[in-house]
């Protein structure tokens, strides 16, 4: 009988899990929707379906935040939650665990990972933690067992982290609190300012993903557009707008911006001999927002440097957690957390 065996991302908009027993990857939505403070009545997928649109005495919860437990009950009931769902009557079974936590974070951050499976209610033979950085590179396929240098700018849901890996190790690092849901709060932001329309974070995401573009030219005749409908800010009615490429490049240009400065420190900070690696291989782009169109010219264009796009870069994580989680030789990249978060 296969293992129970798993591997679990906790994103700041998505949970991502690895079942070792049928080696599938479930990914949800990573929210709670609690009534009167205490009643879970929906989690995942289901409490997005509820999202910006709940009575006052309903709360969704995003449990973590740039990139940390913000609400370490909340994160524990969730992956209760998701862990039933997943087992059903073999729930109780005890399993192998792997968690994956931010480079960039402290010690007792990256123990509130830990401690959400090993003070939750599900029993566990053996909980292991794995930077997320070098679950990436795992997921990606690069040789860990390799002294070349590797850059990794992984764009998520509320940070951004760029990485130097190399030898199986992370030499650089460093998370920015910028993200998808960044561009998504600058969109609703230049829409509510250009067109006196509030329109919510949901609606905004569909704005990205339609229109998003890094290397928009104004004078390109691609009149692409997006109809959505908000709420007036002066009559407080319906009101609907076609949004067009150069409404949403000037809400998110100094996001790109932002990504490439940060990719420019990062080279700065990083070993000479590490940068030639660089220099010659690339730097390799993942996170759901690395499916921008032409984020991966823009990067290239403004650092000089190639940019290899992964397959899938949304789960390119997990993809590595469930390596990591199931074979032996990669064991030496997990670890137990130092210290305790009280």
């Amino acid at each position: 009988m296969p293992l129970s065996l798993f591997g679990i991302d906790f994103g700041t908009r998505d949970i991502k899990i690895y079942n070792g027993i049928n080696k599938t990857i479930t990914s949800e939505k990573d929210l709670l929707a609690i009534k009167d403070e205490t009643d879970i009545i929906a989690f995942g997928d289901e409490a997005f379906e509820m999202y910006e649109k709940t009575p006052p005495n309903i709360e969704t919860i995003f449990p973590v935040s740039q990139g940390v437990i913000a609400k370490l009950n909340n994160t524990m009931s969730l992956f209760e939650l998701f862990y039933k769902k997943l087992m059903g009557p073999k729930a109780s079974k005890l399993g192998r665990f792997c968690v994956t936590v931010p480079a960039d974070i402290t010690e007792v951050q990256k123990k509130a990972f830990y401690d959400v499976i090993f003070k939750s209610g599900v029993k566990s033979r053996e909980i292991k933690i794995v930077e997320k950085p070098i679950a990436d590179a795992v997921g990606i396929g690069l040789d860990m067992t390799s002294s070349r240098g590797n850059m990794i700018v992984n764009i998520g849901a509320d940070t951004t982290e760029i990485s130097v890996i190399s030898s199986s190790g992370i030499v650089v690092s460093k998370m920015l609190t910028i993200g998808g849901n960044k561009i998504d709060e600058l969109i609703a932001e230049t829409i509510k300012k250009r067109y006196n329309i509030f329109i919510g974070l949901k609606t905004a995401e569909k704005v990205k993903i339609k229109l998003a573009d890094a290397m928009y030219d104004e004078d390109n005749d691609d009149d692409e557009v997006l109809y959505i409908t908000g709420r007036n800010a002066i009559t407080g009615l319906p009101s609907e707008r076609a949004i067009t490429k150069d409404t949403v490049y000037m809400a998110i240009e100094s996001f790109f911006e932002e990504v490439v400065e940060g990719i420019q420190n990062m080279l700065e900070r990083t070993p000479p001999e590490l940068k030639k690696d660089i220099n010659d291989v690339g730097l390799y782009l993942t996170g759901g927002s690395a499916l921008i169109k032409n984020l991966d010219k823009y990067i290239s264009e403004k650092t000089s440097l190639d940019v290899n796009n992964v397959m899938n870069p949304k789960e390119s994580v997990i993809r590595g957690v469930s390596r990591i989680v199931s074979d032996n030789k990669y064991r030496k990249l997990m670890f137990e957390p130092k210290e305790s978060s009280f």
